[in-house]
C-alpha cells in the first residue's frame, strides 16, 4: 500500500459539497473539450487531504479519468462512480449563466448540476471525509470521462483501477434517479451509416445508384424490425421497461444533391436500445445481414456504390441482480424499498459486466439533464449529502 501524501498545508481547505459543486461546474467539460482542468483541481484538492489520485488517459492525452482509494488496503470496496462531461449548450437560451450555479426557489441552476456533477461534489466530499474520519472498510472514487457520448471512457478506466488498487465490489453510479434505487437499465449500440451512391439524371435511374433510397430500405428494415420486436412476448425482465421492448431508431438524416439527380450519399445514425436479457449481437447481426444484402444490390448495379458503418456506441445492459449487494446497501442507506429499471443506458452495465455488483442512485431528476436551465433541487442535493453520511457510517462501524 502507497503511503498517503503529504498535506500541502498545514490546514487544508475543506470545502463543503456546494463549494465543490461550484468548483466542477464552472469547467466547461463539454465532451467535445478537453476534461483536464477540472481533472487538474479535483486531484489538487484530493492531495491537499493526503489522498493519491490516479489517472487513465485517452489516447491523445486531452482527457483523463480519474480514481482514488481510501481506507484499508483491502477488496471490498465501495465505488462511488460518476463521469465529468457534460452535454453542450450550444443553441439553448438560458436564464443564467450556465457555467455557475445559481440558486433560485430551491433549485441549483447550472449545466451538469443534475447530470452529474451534483453527485461527483457528494462524491469527492465523500471521499475527503472518509479520509478525515478513517473509515474501517474501503471507500473509492472514479471519476469517467466520454460518458455523454457513448459512455466510451468508462470501460478503460475500470481495466486501470484493477492494477492500481485491490478491486472494490460494490458500484453506485450517480446518475439522477432522485435517490431511488436504480437496479436495471437497457443496453445499448449505434452505427453511423454512410450509403455511398452513384450520380445520374433522375430520368436515367436504372443506370445509377440513389444512395437515399437505398439508405431508405435499412430505415425501412429497421421500421419493420420494430414491428416484429413488437408483435413478441414481453419477458418477464423486459416487463418493468417503458417501453418494454427493444427499440430501433433513426433520429436524423441527410445527403442528396438536387431534386433531378440520384443521390450520391446519404448519411443517418441508427440506434438501438436493447432490453435486458437480449444479446445486443443477436440484433447487430441482423442490421449487418440486411445491410450485405442492400449492399449487393447496389453494387451489381454500380460496382463503386456500397455502404460503410462505423460504430459509434456499446453499453451492456445493467441487469436485476439477485441478492444484489448494491441494491441492499443503497437501500439501507435510503431507507427505500421500491426499486425501478430505466431504458437509457449508463455505465453501470460496464461495472457489473467488468464484476462488480452495480445499481443506479443519484440526486435530481432525469427529465431535467441535457434541458436549458438545467436544474438540481436543493432538497435532492441535501438528500444525496445524507445518503453519503449514512455510507461513512457504514464504513466506520
Amino acid at each position: 500500500m502507497p503511503a498517503p501524501l503529504p498535506k500541502t498545508t498545514p490546514d487544508p481547505v475543506l470545502l463543503s459539497t456546494r463549494e465543490i459543486l461550484e468548483r466542477l461546474v464552472a469547467f466547461r467539460t463539454v465532451s467535445r473539450d478537453s476534461n483536464l482542468p477540472l481533472v487538474d483541481w479535483v486531484e489538487a484538492y484530493l492531495a491537499e487531504h493526503g489522498i493519491t489520485a490516479h489517472r487513465h488517459w485517452n489516447e491523445d492525452r486531452t482527457k483523463a479519468a480519474l480514481f482514488a482509494h481510501v481506507g484499508p488496503w483491502e477488496e471490498g470496496a465501495v465505488v462511488l462512480s460518476g463521469h465529468t462531461d457534460v452535454v453542450p449548450v450550444d443553441g439553448q437560451v438560458w436564464t443564467s449563466d450556465p457555467w455557475v450555479v445559481v440558486e433560485r426557489e430551491g433549485r441549483l441552476y447550472g449545466r451538469g448540476t443534475c447530470d452529474m456533477k451534483g453527485f461527483d461534489a457528494l462524491a469527492i466530499w465523500a471521499l475527503v471525509e472518509a479520509q478525515r474520519r478513517g473509515v474501517k472498510r474501503p471507500l473509492q472514487i472514479a471519476l469517467s470521462y466520454d460518458e455523454e457520448v457513448g459512455c466510451t471512457g468508462a470501460p478503460p478506466m475500470i481495466a486501470a483501477m484493477q492494477g492500481v488498487f485491490p478491486k472494490g465490489a460494490v458500484a453506485v453510479i450517480g446518475e439522477p434517479s432522485r435517490m431511488q434505487v436504480i437496479n436495471g437499465h437497457k443496453g445499448g449500440t449505434g452505427f453511423h451509416v454512410h450509403v455511398k451512391g452513384f450520380e445520374v439524371h433522375s430520368s436515367l435511374l436504372p443506370h445509377g445508384v440513389s444512395a437515399i433510397m437505398e439508405g431508405a430500405r435499412l430505415i425501412q428494415w429497421a421500421n419493420a424490425r420494430n414491428m416484429w420486436i413488437q408483435a413478441q412476448a414481453v419477458s418477464s425482465v423486459a416487463a418493468g421497461f417503458d417501453p418494454p421492448f427493444t427499440t430501433l431508431h433513426v433520429g436524423m438524416i441527410s445527403g442528396g444533391t438536387a431534386h433531378n439527380i440520384t443521390a450520391a450519399d446519404c448519411r443517418f445514425a441508427l440506434e438501438m436500445r436493447v432490453v435486458p436479457g437480449e444479446e445486443i449481437e443477436t440484433h447487430v447481426s441482423e442490421f449487418l445481414t440486411e445491410v450485405a444484402r442492400v449492399e449487393a444490390g447496389m453494387k451489381a448495379v454500380r460496382p463503386e456504390a456500397g455502404i460503410h458503418l462505423e460504430r459509434f456506441f456499446g453499453v451492456p445492459a445493467l441487469l436485476p441482480e439477485p441478492e444484489g449487494v448494491a441494491e441492499a446497501l443503497i437501500r439501507r442507506l435510503t431507507g427505500g424499498n421500491a426499486v425501478g429499471v430505466v431504458s437509457y443506458g449508463t455505465e453501470a452495465g460496464q461495472f457489473q459486466e467488468a464484476g462488480y455488483s452495480a445499481a443506479i442512485c443519484g440526486p435530481g431528476d432525469i427529465a431535467q439533464a441535457h434541458q436549458a436551465d438545467e436544474w438540481l433541487a436543493v432538497s435532492e442535493f441535501e438528500a444525496g449529502q445524507r445518503f453519503m453520511e449514512r455510507l461513512l457510517e457504514e464504513l466506520s462501524a
